[in-house]
Parts: C-alpha cells; sequence; structure tokens
C-alpha cells in the first residue's frame, strides 16, 4: 500500500469521526506513519510492523479519541499528559490533531522519549513535549486531563498519577473491553475516585471494542461535561 493510498484511508477515517482535520495534519499524522515505521526497526518502539496495520491499529484507533477529548474541552485549551506513551500513542495524534491541547508524552524508555520529541521537531508540533520518567518521579505542573492506551490497570494507572492532577481535572482512560475486573479494584483500592462515564469507542476499520473510561474524584467537580 503506498502513501497516497495510505492517506486516503486515514482522511476516510477521519471523515467517518467528523474531526475535520485539514490537508496539513493529513499530512503530519502520515508524516509521523512514516517516522514511526522507520524507527520501529531499529528501536522497537511497537510490535506491529506493517504500515497498514499501524495505520488501523495505532493511528485511527488514537483518532477515536478526539471526538471525546474535543467535547470535555467545550472549546477551552487543554494541557494533557499521555502516560506510558511508548511511539506516541495517543498523545502525538491529540497534538496533531488538535494544537490548543499542550501534550506532554512521558515514557521510562529514553530512546521512546527520544523519538517523540524528534517527532515535535521534524513535523513541527511546537505543542507536544516529551519527557523521559517514571510518572511519579516527574516534577510538572499538574494537567487538566491524564489519558493512556492500555498502559497499566486503573488502580495504577490513577494511583501513579494522582499528583499531576489539577483540582477539577479527570482521567481519560483508553481500553479494549470494559475491564470489569478493573474497575472492581480500583473501587477497592481508591474507592474516593468516581468512574462517571464509560463510552464506546468506535474505531473505523477495526473489528474489536474500544472503550474510553472517564474518572475523576469524588466530590470534584469536572471542568467541563465529558
Amino acid at each position: 500500500m503506498t502513501d497516497l493510498d495510505l492517506r486516503s484511508r486515514l482522511a476516510a477515517a477521519a471523515q467517518t469521526l467528523a474531526l475535520g482535520l485539514n490537508d496539513q495534519q493529513l499530512d503530519q499524522l502520515i508524516a509521523y506513519l512514516q517516522l514511526l515505521s522507520k524507527w520501529n526497526k531499529v528501536y522497537n518502539l511497537t510490535a506491529v510492523r506493517d504500515p497498514e496495520a499501524m495505520l488501523t491499529q495505532h493511528l485511527v484507533d488514537s483518532l477515536s479519541l478526539i471526538p471525546p477529548l474535543r467535547r470535555h474541552a467545550a472549546g477551552q485549551p487543554l494541557r494533557l499528559m499521555d502516560v506510558g506513551s511508548g511511539g506516541g500513542l495517543p498523545g502525538v495524534v491529540i497534538a496533531i490533531c488538535d494544537p490548543s491541547i499542550d501534550v506532554t508524552c512521558v515514557d521510562t524508555v529514553g530512546k521512546k522519549a527520544f523519538f517523540i520529541a524528534q517527532v515535535a521537531a521534524e513535523i513541527g508540533l511546537p505543542n507536544l513535549h516529551a519527557e523521559h520518567s517514571r510518572v511519579e518521579q516527574l516534577k510538572t505542573a499538574p494537567f487538566d486531563v491524564i489519558t493512556s492506551r492500555a498502559f497499566a490497570s486503573l488502580a495504577d494507572f490513577t494511583e501513579w498519577t494522582r499528583m499531576h492532577l489539577k483540582p477539577g481535572a479527570v482521567w481519560a482512560a483508553m481500553k479494549g473491553q470494559q475491564p470489569t475486573e478493573e474497575l472492581a479494584e480500583l473501587r477497592e483500592r481508591a474507592p474516593d475516585l468516581n468512574v462517571f462515564h464509560v463510552e464506546q469507542l468506535t474505531v473505523p476499520g477495526l473489528d474489536a471494542q474500544r472503550c474510553l473510561l472517564w474518572i475523576r474524584p469524588i466530590g470534584a467537580e469536572a471542568t467541563s461535561a465529558a
């Protein structure tokens, strides 16, 4: 499949999700896919090797987060942390699709953080930042949204990142099927947290279940409706 074919499939997926991406953003997403495929040969950023599979399983999967994020932002700029970002998913995709969202990708593996920094420089994304650190040791200003894509259990994810949550902010955890056991563990370990919304995500071209879990401390009011 050529880059033109990949771009056409990406544009169709973006249209299905009603993202309204412009030509520059589509070009940036394809440029990111090319970098991910190139660097993956040496850096082992992802187990998926085929660019066509990367497009659907990584880029389009990450695109499915954009409509809920935009709804949550309600037109306001956000400061977002992507934890365990790996090769930059979904953080890089978010930064490309929404310049008003300032994205910090955090990973414990130095080569992955270095790759994300290179992506920001080569594609031209001033709103994308990379941090090589354990998230619980990271020194940074707090965030409006903390997200992850199949990073850790919900209990670990919220425990490790809680110090980075602004008052009134939320977690948004991307998962496959609704994680019943993880939800039970979260209720046991963090009874003061509220999973206030679980929504199914639509991933064009991917025949698999995906959901997004919105979480916040009980009694905390969200800055905008998710």
